[in-house]
Formats: structure tokens, C-alpha cells, sequence
């Protein structure tokens, strides 16, 4: 790739609407060179409820990253989550033609799985992303051309969102004078920023607790093996601060994010922090105890349905080997790790995205997880060699991401 090409993401968060720019170096290296950020009002959950709001959100988010770059970007890779989002394994066998594995064959054994999930008639797939394939009774094969066998089989993950979402999305980033190149699963782009690949194949378990939706994402044997998306985040718990403290919420955002607390500590539980009262009323002091007290059954109450969404899913606990990994911003409430620790019983720790050149070191925060994973897929989609489950992998062997398979649906439908 020529040096000076640039490269941009776009994370549209229920609480916050980041956008990075990166010049991609001669050794493939990134250099963020632009970053710009903005309130988000627009969306609930993750998702849109307001076309205009979202779309102002992102045009000033884009601006300052293109002022901070002196560049202008046309198009960008996105990410999407909501509870709108599903997740499938399955399973498709094909014979092997003239005995030697091809891309055709690959390709034919990706629709066979794919055919063998029914999804819904409002949803359109977003990632087909494979696990592993199997050659005549062989598994654990990762790389099948050229190899010799009758019959070919894999298994692989399938996810799908919701049409509507996906046209709200791309309506606001339109409306900006941008293209949607490429759209992923928001806890996939984390996970590629975040998480090692022994901690992938020995088994972990990814929460991403945004503002407005917590996202899971299940790895083993070095595989993506389970997404889902929780709609209790972030912004719950600024709400049960409002209400208990009865100041407001912007308030109680910042209450959460300077002194907040998953578990009391014994060294400033008795500090004080002041808290804004509602109208003309005069401040008053709560202890930071008093906020724990409030912050921790909330975060617990997440911790708690991952759990169970885990187990709900077949994976439970003793699978998880490496533990459980947190990002995004909920995660760095002071003891969350110990909390999480205690409802998973497992080692636990936080995904903080690894460094890159020019500003990286500034948002090495795993509040920027999402958008650093959504850079580096955008780089993936630009050399052709897209990061794991970035890109659907297509009927013929294209590297199809969802903008084609979107305008397909939009001329079938329309």
C-alpha cells in the first residue's frame, strides 16, 4: 500500500460519536493522524432515533478529525450493535471437486452453511465469518486449497441486523457527504484491538459495556463463537445516579466518570463529592460510598445477564480459560475488575487497544476500543487482506463487505 493513504472510522455510540483518521505507513503501520469526537443524542440502544441529531453528531466529529489531519475523507468503516443483532453457528458440506480444494469449493461449502440458517426476512447477514474447516473427518483446518480430500466441510458464524437499522445508519452518514465502505459488528472491532490471540484460543469472553448496550463477543480454539448485544449500558447507570442523587443527568455522567465505583474501597469511601441539586436548590455533599452503593448492583445487574446469556448460549465458565476481558467506557469504574472476578469466577481483565503511531498514545483508552478496531479493518479492507470478521466472505470468492450486499438488497426490494 503507498505510503500517505488514508484511512478512516467512524464508532456512532449511544453516548458518543468518535471518528479517526490513519495514514497507513510503507511497513502497513498505522498513524492515527485525526481524531475528533461528539455528543450523541440521536440513538437509544444503539439504535438511531434521530436521523438529524446523529447525522449533526457525526458531521462535527468528522470535522475536527479533518481539521486535526488536514485531510478530507470520503468514505468510512463503520460499526453497528442494537438488540436488533443475531447470531447463528452453522454447518455446510460440499464434495470436493476434482479431489483438490478450491476457492470454489470454499466458497460452495459458505453458501451451504448459509442456506441451512433461516434468517429473518427484515434482516440482512452482516458477517459470515468461518471457524474452522473440515477435511474428510480432518478438523481444525485453516487454510484448505490445495489440499487433497473428497468431501469439505465448515463451520461458521453467522450474524444479522435488522434492514431498517442498517438504512438508518447509512441515511446519516449520507446526509455528511460520506460513503459507508464497510459496516462490522462493534464487539468484533473491539476484539480485534483488544484481545490477544492466545487469549482467542484458549477461550475468553469480550464485554464491551458502551453507553447504551453492552456487547459480547465468545472466542475459541482461536474463533469467534458467539455475539450478542445486552441493551443495559453505561447510560442505566447514569440514570440510576440522576434519580438517586436527584441532580442531572450531564451531572451525574460526570459523577460516574471521576468518582464513580463498581465496589467501595476502604481508603475513600468517607470522601466527599459534591453533587448539583435540580433548579435553584443548593449543592450537596454524598459520600463516594453512597455512589458504589448505587453503581454496583447496576453493573452487577449487567455482569449478571452476560452470565447468563453465556449460559444460555452453551458456553459456560469452564470454557472460558483465559477469563473475561472488559472494555469500553463502563469498564473503568474502579473495581469492576474485582466484581466481575466475583460473578464470573474468573480472572478478568481491561482491554486497553494497543498502541499506534501519531496520537494514539492520547486515546490508548478502552473508550476508543470500537473505533481503533474499526481503523484497523479499515485498513484490512484497503489491502485486501481483511482482519477476522471484518468482511463477509461472498458467494464467488469476492471479498463482499455489507455495502454491496446492502445495494443488492435495495435493488431486490426496491
Amino acid at each position: 500500500m503507498e505510503q500517505g493513504k488514508y484511512i478512516s472510522a467512524l464508532d456512532i455510540g449511544t453516548s458518543k460519536v468518535i471518528a479517526l483518521i490513519g495514514e497507513v505507513q510503507e511497513d502497513n503501520e498505522i498513524h492515527i493522524v485525526g481524531l475528533g469526537q461528539a455528543p450523541s443524542r440521536g440513538l437509544k440502544a444503539g439504535m438511531v432515533t434521530n436521523i438529524d441529531a446523529t447525522a449533526q453528531a457525526i458531521q462535527q466529529a468528522v470535522h475536527e478529525a479533518e481539521l486535526m489531519a488536514d485531510t478530507k475523507i470520503t468514505q468510512v468503516t463503520t460499526g453497528i450493535a442494537g438488540n436488533h443483532i443475531r447470531s447463528f453457528n452453522s454447518h455446510g458440506v460440499v464434495k470436493i471437486k476434482n479431489g483438490e480444494v478450491t476457492q470454489a469449493d470454499i466458497d460452495r461449502t459458505i453458501e451451504s452453511a448459509k442456506e441451512m440458517v433461516n434468517i429473518p426476512l427484515d434482516h440482512n447477514i452482516l458477517h459470515t465469518v468461518v471457524q474452522e474447516y473440515i477435511i474428510d473427518n480432518q478438523p481444525g483446518v485453516k487454510e484448505p486449497i490445495g489440499m487433497s480430500g473428497v468431501r469439505l466441510e465448515t463451520r461458521v458464524h453467522i450474524i444479522t441486523g435488522a434492514n431498517t437499522a442498517l438504512q438508518n445508519i447509512q441515511k446519516c452518514i449520507q446526509r455528511c457527504g460520506l460513503q459507508m465502505d464497510q459496516i462490522m459488528l462493534q464487539p468484533l472491532a473491539s476484539g480485534q484491538s483488544v484481545l490477544t490471540e492466545d487469549e482467542k484460543d484458549l477461550g475468553v469472553c469480550l464485554i464491551d459495556i458502551g453507553g447504551g448496550t453492552t456487547d459480547i463477543a465468545v472466542y475459541t480454539n482461536g474463533a469467534i463463537r458467539h455475539t450478542a448485544v445486552i441493551p443495559v449500558a453505561g447510560d442505566l447507570i447514569t440514570k440510576d445516579l440522576a434519580q438517586a442523587l436527584r441532580t442531572p443527568q450531564s451531572a451525574a455522567e460526570s459523577i460516574k466518570i471521576h468518582f464513580g465505583a463498581a465496589v467501595p474501597t476502604l481508603d475513600d469511601a468517607d470522601e466527599m463529592v459534591e453533587v448539583p441539586s435540580v433548579g435553584d436548590r443548593n449543592p450537596r455533599q454524598v459520600s463516594r460510598s453512597v455512589l458504589a452503593s448505587v453503581i454496583g448492583p447496576r453493573v452487577e445487574e449487567i455482569l449478571e445477564l452476560t452470565l447468563n446469556e453465556l449460559r444460555r448460549a452453551g458456553y459456560p465458565e469452564e470454557m472460558l480459560i483465559s477469563g473475561v476481558v472488559l472494555t469500553g467506557g463502563a469498564s473503568m469504574l474502579n473495581g469492576i475488575v474485582e466484581l466481575t472476578e466475583d460473578v464470573f469466577n474468573l480472572p478478568a481483565r481491561i482491554g486497553v487497544p494497543q498502541e499506534m503511531g501519531g496520537v494514539s498514545e492520547r486515546i490508548r483508552n478502552p473508550r476508543y476500543a470500537t473505533a481503533i478496531g474499526l481503523l484497523e479493518a479499515a485498513r484490512g479492507e484497503e489491502d485486501g487482506s481483511p482482519v477476522s470478521g471484518a468482511v463477509m466472505v461472498g458467494s464467488e470468492g469476492e471479498k463482499a463487505g455489507l455495502w454491496a450486499r446492502f445495494q443488492k438488497w435495495l435493488r431486490d426490494n426496491f
